[in-house]
């Protein structure tokens, strides 16, 4: 029945007009839409549910959002936990659409994570309305406000992983979820738990000091979008987005113009795409620099709101900042100055 009403409501978009074609939703229509959509999330989870685990061999069913969370509800969870992540590897969570298979998946989970600090945009008044229901952690929510970036609007930079320490203090409300859902197996989870921390504040200080190796003056990390801020701050690395925070905001000629302008002036070498974001104003980037006389070459492939898929060598979080790092590292480092190697 539930499918039923799913398809019905992800069918009413469709609303034929004399001479063929489709008429947009209208905002207010938009809002019904996804309004019952929740309410359907809701009652699912309102009916009755079955104990944590007895579903799937004993295994908690944990829904993540984004390839970075079910990578953290997987190194806490261990064999405990059965993930089943909403978006696949390369998909821009800004910019999400959630599909009628979502809401089943959502409330047959006994445990949501998602990444938070409105990373899921279209996703998080749908995780509000679950959260009354069933467990959900935020993970960015979780973290001290003085601790993270100010994106305006009221709203807070929500690309926090980046900076591995900070993120490190977002495993703990995981696990605790975990052991609350799991209390057979609890103290194996926090075990695996401050295990992963301690990981990740290992990593860390790698990261610093790889980026340290960069010459200072051509510290300077050019993206599609202002993603890298938290790695920026926590790496000593300044960090220019020629899109915002989110991929929802379109980059406009003045943007590309501006950074023309610094890309020329500091003879800045490279500049970086994503693998989730478009590469059209990179390139727009590109071809304006060039055109003032500064060639500047593409100087990798970051992985910034998703992680790699399988075989990319970046399924997991570490992986991914170790790839990004030495692609960053490699491509900004002066190539001029003698190496230690090269030493007689």
């Amino acid at each position: 029945m539930i499918l039923r009403i799913q398809k019905m409501i992800f069918d009413f978009p469709k609303n034929e007009v004399a001479g063929g074609g489709f008429r947009p939703w209208n905002p207010a229509a938009r809002w019904i839409v996804f309004a019952a959509w929740g309410l359907i999330v809701l009652a699912a989870g309102c009916g009755g549910r079955e104990p944590p685990g007895a579903a799937d061999g004993g295994r908690l069913r944990v829904v993540a959002t984004t390839t970075v969370v079910a990578d953290l509800v997987r190194q806490v969870g261990g064999d405990r936990v059965t993930v089943d992540c909403l978006m696949a590897p390369g998909i821009d969570p800004h910019s999400y659409k959630p599909t009628p298979r979502d809401a089943d998946r959502l409330a047959g989970a006994d445990l949501v994570v998602a990444s938070g600090l409105h990373l899921e945009g279209k996703l998080t008044d749908l995780l509000e309305r679950l959260g009354r229901s069933r467990p959900v952690v935020l993970v960015g929510d979780s973290l001290p406000e003085a601790d993270l970036i100010t994106a305006g609007g009221g709203l807070f930079d929500p690309h926090v992983w980046f900076d591995a320490r900070l993120w490190s203090h977002g495993v703990a409300p995981v696990a605790e979820a975990l052991a609350t859902a799991d209390p057979a197996h609890a103290s194996a989870h926090r075990d695996r738990a401050a295990a992963y921390a301690a990981r990740l504040v290992s990593l860390d200080e790698r990261l610093r000091t790889q980026i340290a190796t960069i010459p200072e003056g051509r510290r300077v990390l050019v993206t599609a979008h202002d993603a890298f801020r938290y790695f920026g701050r926590a790496y000593g690395i300044e960090v220019v987005g020629v899109q915002g925070t989110s991929t929802e905001s379109e980059a406009g000629l003045a943007d590309i113009n501006r950074l023309v302008d610094l890309v020329v002036s500091r003879g800045i070498p490279a500049v970086f795409i994503e693998t989730s974001v478009s590469d059209r104003s990179v390139a727009a980037l590109r071809e304006g620099a060039t055109a003032r006389g500064h060639d500047v070459g593409v100087g990798g492939t970051l992985y910034s709101d998703s992680l790699g898929g399988p075989g990319s060598g970046a399924e997991t979080l570490e992986a991914a900042l170790e790839a990004n790092t030495s692609a960053i590292v490699e491509a900004l480092a002066d190539r001029s100055a003698p190496r230690a190697e090269d030493a007689p």
